[in-house]
């Protein structure tokens, strides 16, 4: 489906748009069919990860319709260049969403957003970018494996500059990529390109303070997440002035795909007061 965004500030039904007049073209952002449900979860992926590894939870997160967002440059939108930098993916991302959620009722409905690592920090600058154009707010907001942004440092190594060889052995070590991929030069080749962007993204991304969300969220930490401690994700409370629960996970970063029942648990009962 492509659709034409309007460029400007709401207005009655109006939604600005970053990018006046152009197509949004949701059938690249959101590639997979999306169940029936009462609120539409937009998902979205890790560095390096994709539409996919939400695909598995259709039908598993009870009144959820799971909808995988898919990032430029891999899987459906191979040819697509990857961003690079926060800004214009999330302009980007919110003409998809707005686009297709609408406002003054001519939405297809409610909408909540979940982020794992990357797609956590993603999320929330999309929510800002969202609320900075008066476009309508989610029901919920779910984090996962990702510091607080007003707690994020600087990478102490810039993980897109490593080697290739480099950024396979930190793969290996953070655990989620199946050895298999990482043995295969022809997968490598496909997915180191948007890696590297992907953490070109968060190291070239500077927190500014803006007034908390007023959307409830709920954040998934892990005991023994080199990325993301339990702490660094307690400080999401400051980022909402609604109602803010945190769950705790035994693993590490990639605990909430390793244990998909208790992950989907988690989201049905967040959604369920909605």
């Amino acid at each position: 489906m492509t659709v034409t965004a309007s460029d400007s500030v709401i207005s009655g039904n109006a939604v600005t748009s970053a990018a006046a007049g152009c197509p949004v073209e949701l059938d690249k952002w959101f590639p997979f069919q999306v169940p029936e449900g009462d609120v539409r979860l937009y998902c979205l992926p890790h560095a390096g990860g994709s539409a996919s590894t939400y695909r598995a939870w259709t039908g598993r997160a009870g009144r959820a319709a799971i909808c995988p967002v898919q990032p430029a440059g891999r899987e459906t939108r191979l040819r697509d260049t990857p961003h690079r930098l926060m800004e214009p993916l999330v302009a980007d991302l919110a003409d998809a969403i707005l686009a297709r959620e609408g406002v003054g009722g001519h939405g297809e409905g409610r909408y909540a957003v979940y982020g794992h690592s990357l797609g956590a920090l993603v999320g929330f600058e999309l929510l800002r970018e969202i609320r900075r154009r008066g476009g309508p707010d989610p029901v919920h907001f779910i984090v996962s494996g990702c510091s607080a942004p007003q707690l994020s440092s600087a990478e102490s190594v810039r993980v897109s500059e490593l080697s290739d060889a480099e950024i396979v052995e930190l793969l290996r070590s953070l655990g989620g990529t199946p050895g298999w991929m990482l043995a295969d030069p022809t997968v490598l080749r496909m997915i180191l390109p948007p890696f590297r962007a992907d953490f070109s993204i968060k190291e070239n991304y500077r927190y500014e303070p803006q007034p908390p969300l007023d959307v409830p969220i709920t954040a998934l930490a892990a005991t023994h997440d080199p990325r993301a401690d339990v702490e660094s994700v307690s400080g999401w409370r400051d980022q909402t002035t609604r109602r803010f629960e945190q769950h705790l996970f035994t693993g590490g970063h990639f605990a909430v795909l390793e244990q998909p029942n208790v992950t989907h648990a988690y989201i049905r009962a967040a959604l369920e007061r909605h």
